[in-house]
C-alpha cells in the first residue's frame, strides 16, 4: 500500500516497517548496552506505544520490568491539559526508568509524564521515542536519549499512531499529502 485514504484526507507511505525494524534493533543495542546490570523499566505511553514497545522489548537482551501507563486528561479552554497518570503499577523508588513513546511533539505530554514519574522518587528517566519532531518542541529536554526518526511538521498515521482512532495497526508509517 503506497498511499491510503481516511476521511478524504490522503496519506502516502513515509517510513516502511523494514526501516524502522533496522532502526528499533540499533536503539536495542545502545539500550542494553547502557543498561546492563541495572534491571530498568520501561513505561510504555498508551495508546501510541503499543507496536513500537513489542517491537523495541524484542530486541533489549538485560533483565528489565515493563509497565505502561496513560495520561488522562480534561479539555481546557485553549488546550487538553493533563492532570493525571494512570497505570504504572510498579514500585519505582529509586529504579532506572525509560519512557516509550510513539511521538514527541510540542513536549506537552512527555512533560507531565516526567514530572509525575520524578515524584515516585526514581533513580534516572530517559526517552526513547520513535519519532521526534523538533520543530514542534516547546519545551527543553536533556534525558531524549533514544529516538528513531527525526521529522519534519508532518502529520503521521500508521505503526501505532492514529488519526480519529484509525490506522494504528498499519505496519508502515504515512504522512498527509
Amino acid at each position: 500500500m503506497r498511499q491510503i485514504e481516511i476521511d478524504g484526507l490522503t496519506f502516502e507511505r513515509f517510513i516502511d516497517y523494514e526501516q524502522i525494524q533496522k532502526r528499533i534493533r540499533l536503539i536495542g543495542i545502545d539500550i542494553s548496552m547502557k543498561y546492563e546490570g541495572k534491571n530498568p523499566v520501561f513505561v510504555g505511553v498508551l495508546n501510541g506505544c503499543f507496536m513500537f514497545m513489542a517491537d523495541l522489548m524484542k530486541e533489549i537482551h538485560i533483565p528489565c520490568e515493563l509497565s505502561f501507563v496513560k495520561l488522562a486528561s480534561y479539555q481546557g479552554t485553549e488546550q487538553s491539559q493533563i492532570n493525571q497518570l494512570f497505570g504504572v503499577g510498579i514500585d519505582l523508588t529509586g529504579r532506572d526508568v525509560v519512557i516509550v513513546e510513539d511521538i514527541v511533539d510540542s513536549g506537552n505530554s512527555l512533560k507531565h509524564t516526567i514530572a509525575a514519574l520524578e515524584e515516585l522518587n526514581v533513580a534516572s528517566i530517559a526517552v526513547c521515542a520513535l519519532l521526534l519532531k523538533p520543530d514542534c518542541l516547546q519545551y527543553e529536554f536533556d534525558n531524549i536519549m533514544y529516538v528513531g526518526f527525526e521529522i519534519d511538521k508532518e502529520f503521521v498515521v500508521g505503526y501505532g499512531l492514529d488519526y480519529k482512532g484509525q490506522c494504528r495497526n498499519l505496519a508502515d508509517i504515512y504522512k498527509h499529502k
